[in-house]
């Protein structure tokens, strides 16, 4: 991930260099197994002045750098795995509040985070965004019934509180836009109607 303090000039060098050694490898996971500082197939990043967050979608993970890092370090947050060396994939199981399978979005606002689980057909909220530690569970599932469902449109047909394969997510004054591209629709949800554990 590369980041700049303002808006570059074109040729201007990155401020920021994460997920990787120097500014000429790119190999995934550093060329290792996955680690604290290591990303496979980063998708998305969200933040404020205390977390940043980049959706590692490869690794079936979110890792949070808590405050923002000025230069590569290892990440204090890890979402989606027990620790900062696993990139475990639970398909076809329960999932339960914990895991995570291709998180190719994130969305934060006033300290409330969402992620887009898009293999499991669901977006995951944490109403007190997580800053460090490991393996936080969710408050709550839109999408799907129950944590431990993960079916394309819950197994049935499209209907208003189903999903299957949510790519896109934007938060703003607590409505979260779901870009929902296996319906080919965009959906608008009001989280402070959504209960805990079901969407």
């Amino acid at each position: 991930m590369l980041g700049w303090r303002g808006l570059p000039e074109p040729g201007r060098a990155p401020d920021l260099i994460l997920g990787q050694p120097d500014p000429t490898a790119h190999d995934e996971n550093r060329g290792g197994p996955p680690g604290p500082a290591s990303f496979r197939w980063p998708h998305a990043i969200a933040g404020d002045a205390a977390t940043l967050y980049v959706a590692d979608a490869g690794n079936h993970r979110v890792l949070g750098w808590s405050p923002p890092p000025e230069g590569d370090r290892p990440a204090d947050l890890v979402l989606g795995q027990p620790d900062f060396t696993s990139s475990f994939e639970l398909a076809h199981v329960p999932q339960g509040p914990h895991r995570l399978r291709f998180p190719y979005a994130l969305a934060l606002e006033d300290g409330r985070l969402a992620v887009a689980d898009t293999a499991n057909n669901r977006v995951l909220l944490w109403s007190a965004a997580p800053r460090a530690g490991a393996f936080a569970p969710a408050d709550t599932v839109l999408g799907q019934a129950t944590f431990d469902e993960h079916g394309e449109n819950r197994w049935r047909a499209v209907a208003p509180d189903t999903l299957c394969w949510p790519y896109g997510l934007w938060l703003h004054r607590g409505r979260l836009a779901i870009a929902d591209s296996g319906n080919n629709r965009v959906m608008i949800w009001t989280l402070d109607g959504a209960g805990k554990g079901g969407g």
